[in-house]
C-alpha cells in the first residue's frame, strides 16, 4: 500500500517562501505523475502543480512564474516551491501519487499566508 507524507506547511507573510515535500513509501509501481493541489474552506479542491514521469510540468494560472514544481526519484519524493506568497493562496496542500496501479491522496499541509 502507497502512502504520502508532506511536510513544509506553515504561516508565512505575504511576499515569503515555502517548500513543501511530498514522500512516497511503500510498494510502488511506476509512477505516471504526481500532483499538488490545494483546497481553500468553501472553495472546490483545485491542481496547483503536476509533473509527469518524463518530467514534464505545468501550473495553474495563478502560481505560474511563483511556484516550482520539482521531484527527486531516487527518493519517491515530489517538492513545490512557493515563492511571492499571497494571501490567496492560504489553502491546505495535497500530494497526489498516480501510478500504473493506485491513486493516492496525502493528509494534507496547512499554507497560510497572512497580509
Amino acid at each position: 500500500q502507497v502512502q504520502l507524507a508532506e511536510s513544509g506547511g506553515g504561516l508565512v507573510q505575504a511576499g515569503g517562501s515555502l517548500r513543501l515535500s511530498c514522500a512516497a513509501s511503500g510498494t510502488i509501481v511506476r509512477i505516471i505523475a504526481m500532483h499538488w493541489y490545494r483546497q481553500s474552506p468553501g472553495k472546490q479542491r483545485e491542481l496547483v502543480a503536476t509533473i509527469t514521469s518524463s518530467g514534464s510540468t505545468n501550473y495553474a494560472d495563478s502560481v505560474k512564474g511563483r511556484f516550482t514544481i520539482s521531484r527527486d526519484n531516487t527518493k519517491n519524493a515530489v517538492y513545490l516551491q512557493m515563492n511571492s506568497l499571497k494571501p490567496e493562496d492560504t489553502a491546505v496542500y495535497y500530494c497526489r501519487l498516480i501510478s500504473v496501479t493506485a491513486g493516492v491522496w496525502g493528509q494534507g499541509t496547512q499554507v497560510t499566508v497572512s497580509s
